[in-house]
């Protein structure tokens, strides 16, 4: 199977009549659909509408986003949960069933897509519900653990759930009849089908670690609690960067993802928020303005109106000024666009990756033709972006200069390779891509890095060539090192995959293990290789700071209050977030030993930083609490000044003597 760029791993579903049926007949999804996107994949999909005594819910799918939504109906009522920004979906479903919209949920401030909230508010006059602990400016009705919506004959129970954010809550929904016999849970981006909501996409005091152990509590203390045949209706889906390596399936129950969710697997606290900070794609730099956004209230829409042309001007060439996104294919583009455009296709990842690369206050102009722009600018508005409008036409007809871009089939690359002015190769593959097949010897930069990474590791004068799998993200690359001043810059047409169709060679490859056809019992579950820091007891800590000082680096990762009651010789205080972020953290010729009050923060970090070094990271088993316990010591007195942060004042750790900072 080709392998697909992390963010078109997208559930497709094949649609004729609606579907209406038991839970228990949920319709199977189809295999992901390979890159680029069918123009369906654009526009919202009713997966199935799933009944039960007294009332119904219909699912929505929204593929470009991975996003779900649901309209819950009983009698001439419906409720509406997290619903995206246009909302004629919603209404049009609502009209068909002879019902009334009584409210809106928020399950949390999304911050991958613009909720409509706003929307619904004003055309269905509504009021929205949203956790007491949302913060937001726009009025709604604060929703509490144990508070309940009346929908016709149904009731939707609130459970608060943090740990994806710290405002998330799910609704648990059940017949009047018996109310104590819930049927579904509207999990929001809590608990998801394979996976739990990533803890780190949110700006503010707590960490990331922090998150994900409130998520530990969410799920050990109460959802894990609920019944086993309680079915599980998520937000997202496969190919959501909210999560990684989220399932295709639309719905589950709670006894399924208790078998086959590896992040529910009798994992301790630390295990938890370790496997939930592993492996975590990029997160684009706009997901912090749409969660603002959505906490503020976004604007009304008028999704009638086209949007406004760009004037034509030459401040359309001046990457200082504007973003021009070239929409078309990658063919289209390299025969002729305008200069210093990005080629971010429509056919494609198209929100995610304007997410990543524009800036969200940017002059954004799209360029192709006008069928496309008017797709284009609504799929673009769902995740805040408004935009103006150019025709490639209209740009060359004012005799503006075009600019084209070589796109060099696989035998031409071999050949230019082979010549004494051979091109530099880079490998831009995203960081969470699947396997890519290299061309040899190449520089691997991936694309979400490249702007920062090209500046220093490569010659502006110096000819690149620009490869991935597909030909959609090479293209975006040397559109991009365009913007950066290279002077001659190409790209692999097709990607890597045309040139093993063309027999030639290939390395890195590796094989794509086949979907499985049902989730296998728990004990066949293929084995995640999570690497964990190790576990040092208070007995060897001890004995390494008798024995051995001077050989490692001991760190102190709680509160600057807590250090400064006691703390062991030779350590110093080191805020979690500096840790985990600074590089010099990863260095030194000893180990880097962790403690905390009880091991379980010091063990999230450990296990975050395991897996980007080959230093040794050890954490101490239980923590403070413990070592004071088990030696029979009491507490340390005042503890020396926190060190100046690394990277600043003091040197690197590994320096000696068992004190980073001094």
């Amino acid at each position: 199977m080709r392998c697909r760029c992390w963010f078109t791993v997208l559930l497709v579903l094949t649609l004729g009549l609606l579907r209406v049926g038991p839970l228990q007949a949920a319709p199977d999804p189809q295999e992901p659909e390979p890159a680029p996107q069918s123009a369906g994949t654009a526009s919202y999909q009713i997966v199935n509408t799933y009944e039960y005594p007294g009332f119904k819910l219909t699912q929505f799918h929204l593929p470009v986003l991975a996003h779900y939504s649901y309209l819950l109906v009983s009698g001439n009522q419906a409720l509406v949960v997290d619903p995206g920004r246009d909302v004629s979906v919603y209404l049009d479903q609502a009209k068909k069933e002879g019902a009334r919209i009584i409210g809106v949920i928020l399950t949390h401030n999304h911050s991958d897509f613009v909720a409509g909230h706003m929307e619904l508010a004003r055309r269905a006059n509504c009021p929205i519900f949203a956790s007491a602990n949302s913060g937001c400016s726009f009025r709604f009705q604060p929703l509490r653990e144990g508070s309940a919506i009346e929908v016709g004959e149904a009731v939707v129970k609130i459970l608060v759930t943090p740990g994806h954010t710290p405002e998330g809550v799910s609704g648990l929904v059940a017949s009047k009849a018996n109310p104590k016999e819930p049927l579904l849970l509207l999990s929001g981006d809590t608990l998801w089908i394979g996976h739990m909501g990533r803890p780190d996409l949110i700006e503010g005091n707590l960490s990331a670690a922090a998150l994900a152990s409130m998520a530990y509590d969410t799920w050990t203390h109460k959802l894990s609690l609920l019944p086993d045949n309680l079915a599980i209706f998520p937000a997202h889906g496969g190919g959501s960067l909210c999560g990684l390596k989220l399932s295709d399936e639309p719905t589950s129950t709670l006894g399924t993802e208790k078998k086959s969710n590896s992040y529910l697997q009798n994992q301790t606290r630390g295990e938890f928020v370790t496997a939930l900070l592993a492996d975590r794609p990029e997160v684009p730099q706009s997901f912090s303005h749409i969660a603002a956004l959505n906490k503020r209230g976004p604007t009304l829409v008028d999704w009638e109106k086209a949007p406004a042309p760009a004037g034509l001007s030459r401040a359309l060439m001046d990457p200082r000024q504007t973003y021009v996104v070239d929409i078309r294919s990658a063919q289209d583009y390299a025969a002729g666009h305008i200069p210093n455009a990005l080629n971010i296709g429509l056919k494609g990842g198209l929100e995610t990756w304007v997410g990543i690369m524009v800036p969200w206050t940017a002059y954004l102009v799209l360029c192709g033709n006008q069928a496309e722009l008017t797709v284009a600018a609504t799929r673009l508005r769902r995740v805040g972006y408004p935009a103006r409008v150019i025709t490639p036409e209209a740009w060359e007809k004012s005799g503006l200069p075009l600019v084209k871009t070589e796109l060099l089939k696989p035998e031409e690359l071999k050949a230019r390779l082979q010549g004494d002015d051979s091109p530099m190769v880079v490998d831009v593959s995203p960081r969470q891509d699947c396997a890519t097949q290299r061309l040899g010897k190449v520089v691997r930069l991936p694309l979400e890095k490249l702007s920062l990474l090209a500046p220093t590791e490569l010659d502006p004068a110096q000819p690149v060539v620009t490869v991935c799998d597909s030909a959609y993200c090479a293209s975006l690359a040397a559109g991009l090192l365009e913007r950066l001043g290279f002077k001659h810059v190409g790209s692999l047409d097709g990607g890597s995959n045309t040139w093993a169709e063309a027999g030639l060679p290939v390395s890195g490859t590796e094989p794509q293990a086949a979907k499985p056809q049902a989730a296998p019992a728990p004990h066949h579950l293929p084995k995640r290789v999570v690497r964990l820091p190790q576990r040092i007891s208070a007995a060897d800590l001890k004995r390494t700071l008798d024995d051995l000082p001077g050989t490692f680096d001991l760190v102190d990762i709680r509160p600057p209050q807590a250090f400064a009651d006691f703390s062991l010789p030779g350590s110093v205080n080191v805020d979690v977030a500096e840790v985990m972020q600074n590089p010099l953290y990863l260095k030194g010729p000893g180990p880097l030993i962790l403690v905390d009050r009880d091991g379980s923060l010091a063990m999230a970090v450990g296990g975050v930083l395991s897996q980007k070094t080959w230093r040794p990271i050890k954490v101490l088993h239980g923590g403070l609490e413990a070592y004071v316990k088990e030696l029979g010591l009491k507490p340390l007195g005042q503890a020396p000044s926190p060190p100046e942060p690394l990277g600043k004042a003091a040197p690197a750790p590994g320096a000696g003597g068992g004190k980073s900072g001094e």
